[in-house]
């Protein structure tokens, strides 16, 4: 489904970097002092730096420090947006990523990784699904810049 408006806050943006989501145990002794690293690195950095802290888990998506597997590329919706109206569904909803099978005659992506902000959001996808993505919203009339 094509953006809502033309307003330039829609408008996307394919972040420079490379990131990583890293998961911990809930009870890994070292985290502080990982995460305090990783959000001093990042605080001087534009893109993209998250928390998430759960019951099970904690995970944290950050810019990637080695060529390692499970590398994700960065499309940011360039907002602002009010937190209070907006809605991004995927797969099949306001803005399809969608997935496709094997062999599918769709361009898409396979994974995708959803971080939010009150301003924005930032859609995560895996590297090698980078240009399947941006090309299936262009078709869907999405503007980069």
């Amino acid at each position: 489904m094509p953006p809502p408006a033309g307003h330039p806050s829609l408008c996307l943006e394919v972040l420079p970097q490379t990131f990583q989501v890293k998961q911990y145990p809930r009870d890994h002794v070292d985290i502080a002092k990982e995460v305090l690293h990783q959000v001093n690195v990042a605080i001087d950095k534009p893109g993209l730096f998250s928390l998430t802290h759960t019951a099970e888990e904690i995970s944290v998506v950050c810019e990637a420090t080695d060529d390692g597997e499970d590398r994700w590329r960065c499309i940011k919706i360039m907002g602002p947006m009010d937190f209070e109206r907006r809605s991004l569904r995927i797969d099949g909803c306001d803005l399809q990523l969608y997935y496709t099978a094997e062999g599918g005659e769709d361009p898409g992506v396979r994974y995708l990784h959803l971080v939010r902000s009150w301003n924005t959001d930032y859609i995560l996808v895996p590297v090698e699904s980078l240009d399947d993505a941006v090309t299936t919203l262009r078709l869907d009339g999405w503007q980069f810049i």
